[in-house]
């Protein structure tokens, strides 16, 4: 495990994964049930929109001292306090984000091909997001799917920190911190459940099994 990447299990969210009910409740329930970091994930709302549920999302996740990090929006991220940023191959890229932002403290990037491992970008990423380990219908617009096998050579390949994300569940964490991640990143499994606590735990307790 990466030292300065304590973080074993996260959650991404937006409010249209959380099957009508309220985001706060269901990042909250999650963050009781074992989850460390929380994504706000809102790529077709309004700036004015995002932000306003980044700050009631900062504003809860402050009592349990959970980071906040913001999906694609420097301006939301800075203006909300977010503890950083993820981006992906379409949005801004790391470097951009940190002239924007050169005190961006965590800074995500998806990773879709192996050669971005060789580009300068990695040098702004403090974790790489390996997108997706399996196919999922909460993102659809990714290039390759990794599998166990792909995250292994991944984990070969570099020392930062790997999230992985992609139909991660309690049946498969096990396997996916055994294959090499640091921690596991969920969307459907914790925001569909029904108990998110519930959720959160059981898969919280495979991710420390498998350690």
């Amino acid at each position: 495990m990466i030292n300065d990447f304590p973080y074993r299990l996260y959650l991404v969210a937006g409010e249209a994964d959380c099957m009508g009910r309220d985001i706060l409740w269901v990042a909250e329930e999650a963050v009781k049930g074992g989850v460390q970091l929380v994504q706000l994930r809102e790529k077709h709302k309004t700036t004015a929109a995002f932000a306003q549920t980044a700050f009631r999302l900062k504003e809860m996740l402050d009592k349990y001292n959970v980071p906040l990090i913001i999906n694609d929006n420097v301006d939301v991220a800075v203006n909300c306090g977010a503890a950083g940023v993820h981006v992906g191959n379409s949005d801004m890229p790391p470097s951009g984000v940190i002239q924007q932002w050169p005190q961006c403290g965590m800074l995500g990037y998806s990773i879709e091909y192996l050669e971005q491992l060789n580009s300068i970008e990695m040098h702004y990423a403090t974790h790489l997001g390996i997108s997706p380990i399996f196919n999922t219908p909460t993102k659809n617009d990714t290039v390759t799917e990794w599998g166990l096998e792909g995250l292994k050579k991944i984990r070969i390949l570099t020392n930062k920190p790997l999230v992985a994300i992609g139909s991660m569940n309690a049946a498969n964490a096990h396997n996916v911190i055994k294959a090499g991640a640091d921690c596991i990143a969920v969307v459907s499994a914790i925001c569909a459940a029904q108990h998110p606590a519930k959720a959160a735990e059981k898969i919280r307790n495979n991710i420390e099994n498998a350690l």
